[in-house]
């Protein structure tokens, strides 16, 4: 082989090996984290020791924590995550679920899942919500219920809140200005709206 072409090849497995974008495959049925080993984190949820599997009990797969709202943000949105974090029963299912409640009136923020797909159970009132493609075209719907559950495809889905992305990332002035032909002060505006507050000391 031509030492051009192990090149070649070498760099198309390296890259193949970056392009994975999902939650590895469980290699066992569960995973419950040991209960003295560090507990599991949302961007690395499967590092954990394992319990050993004749050890587990119904309860490790039992989760009360989104029997009861959270507390309403000032968008009148309040959310209980079930995830490996609170949940350890869900570490390396690939899967998480999210309890989630809106106000008279409250919105979810626009926003994104970068590494699951969402789908929406409306259990009470009603609820406007939807997607847009990538042709700008809206997919919306009133469905008739107040609280809502909602369940991903990943154990670790991130969410990305699409206000803050743009005007509390830090891109210039300028760009913004061009994108959203928007003036400086209205920039300014949302800037100082959506930018992070440092933490208090």
């Amino acid at each position: 082989m031509s030492p051009k072409l192990a090149f070649l090849t070498l760099l198309f497995l390296f890259n193949s090996l970056l392009v994975r974008g999902s939650d590895p495959d469980p290699i066992q049925d569960f995973c419950l984290p040991e209960p003295d080993s560090t507990p599991p984190r949302p961007a690395r949820t499967s590092n954990s020791q394992c319990k050993d599997p004749a050890e587990a009990k119904a309860d490790d797969f039992i989760f009360s924590g989104i029997k009861f709202p959270a507390n309403f943000t000032k968008t009148g949105f309040a959310s209980t995550a079930a995830n490996p974090t609170v949940f350890p029963g869900l570490n390396t299912l690939g899967m998480s679920f999210v309890r989630a409640d809106l106000d008279v009136g409250g919105i979810n923020p626009p926003h994104y899942h970068p590494r699951a797909t969402e789908i929406a159970f409306v259990l009470k009132g009603m609820v406007y919500s939807g997607f847009v493609d990538s042709k700008n075209r809206v997919f919306a719907r009133g469905i008739r219920r107040r609280q809502y559950s909602v369940s991903f495809n990943s154990q670790n889905p991130g969410l990305q809140r699409v206000a803050e992305s743009v005007f509390g990332s830090g891109i210039k002035y300028e760009l913004l200005m061009k994108a959203f032909g928007l003036t400086e002060r209205e920039v300014s505006s949302l800037r100082r709206r959506f930018m992070p507050k440092p933490p208090k000391e």
